[in-house]
């Protein structure tokens, strides 16, 4: 509990900083990049070739987290990338693979009550703007620690 107190007042104290804010800036951009490529794959498949659902979404999201890794290791965290590129993609696809879960989840969960898989993208990309975000950043590309 206390390591996930510190990652959230860290990253708090963090953003408060211009450099800080900036970089998450950055991230964001290369956020709404991977998510609004996804939901025009998306609309397409679903929407004008009315494939399934969870079909037009797995397409989405594959073509979607390509582009993704390369700007978020590449652009928004190539100050960070001390791993091989190799870790970097091992730490990305776990990560991403129980975001998919999730996102899937929560898309899934907000249909069965009557709201749209278009809405539900909305919904679910605000979770997991903080959720990547964290795990982007203290995980997948995070900081050299020091060694004294």
């Amino acid at each position: 509990m206390n390591q996930i107190k510190y990652i959230f007042k860290t990253t708090i104290s963090t953003l408060r900083t211009k450099e800080g804010f900036d970089h998450f800036f950055k991230y964001w951009l290369g956020g709404s990049i991977y998510f609004w490529s996804g939901y025009i794959i998306f609309a397409v498949g679903y929407g004008f070739l009315h494939w399934y659902w969870l079909l037009a979404k797995i397409i989405a999201d594959g073509i979607s987290w390509t582009l993704n890794y390369f700007i978020q290791r590449h652009w928004v965290f190539s100050h960070q990338s001390h791993f091989t590129e190799k870790k970097h993609i091992k730490r990305y696809i776990l990560i991403e693979s129980i975001g998919f879960i999730i996102d899937y989840l929560i898309i899934w969960g907000l249909k069965t009550i009557g709201i749209t898989p278009y809405i539900g993208y909305f919904i679910s990309a605000g979770f997991f703007t903080v959720w990547s975000y964290l795990w982007y950043q203290y995980w997948v590309f995070p900081v050299k620690k020091e060694t004294l």
